[in-house]
């Protein structure tokens, strides 16, 4: 996904770089924080959601074709196995994606990136899923 060819330039350079999906992880986060629709979301990341932030700050940084900041922290992400300890169902997964959606809309990403990212966050929130419905 990293790569797109809008002459040649990447994910993160089309989205706006650095303070753009800066910008789009703390309103997620912030979203998660504050919108009663997303509590079972929020009851599993603990009490505070400074790590988790950071953490996904990195992650997209380097998903999408901009300073793999993940890595050179963490190493490989292993997104599966990293979120095993947590309790990921359909509703934890609707939840993810509904305020990630939202969080994209308030900090203007334009309609078909959103759209392109949704599909892929999608795919990888489905994956992820490690408990029965």
């Amino acid at each position: 996904m990293a790569a797109m060819t809008e002459e040649s330039k990447t994910l993160y350079e089309v989205i706006g770089g650095e303070a753009r999906v800066r910008a789009m992880v703390d309103r997620f986060y912030d979203l998660m924080e504050l919108e009663p629709e997303f509590q079972l979301l929020r009851s599993v990341h603990g009490p505070s959601l400074e790590n988790a932030n950071a953490r996904l700050f990195m992650f997209l940084s380097g998903w999408m074709g901009g300073p793999d900041l993940y890595q050179q922290a963490h190493g490989h992400p292993r997104l599966r196995m990293r979120h095993m300890p947590f309790a990921i169902g359909t509703q934890e997964r609707d939840q993810w994606l509904r305020c990630m959606a939202w969080a994209m809309e308030d900090v203007g990403i334009d309609t078909e990136l959103r759209v392109r990212l949704m599909n892929s966050f999608f795919q990888t929130a489905d994956w992820m899923r490690n408990k029965p419905d």
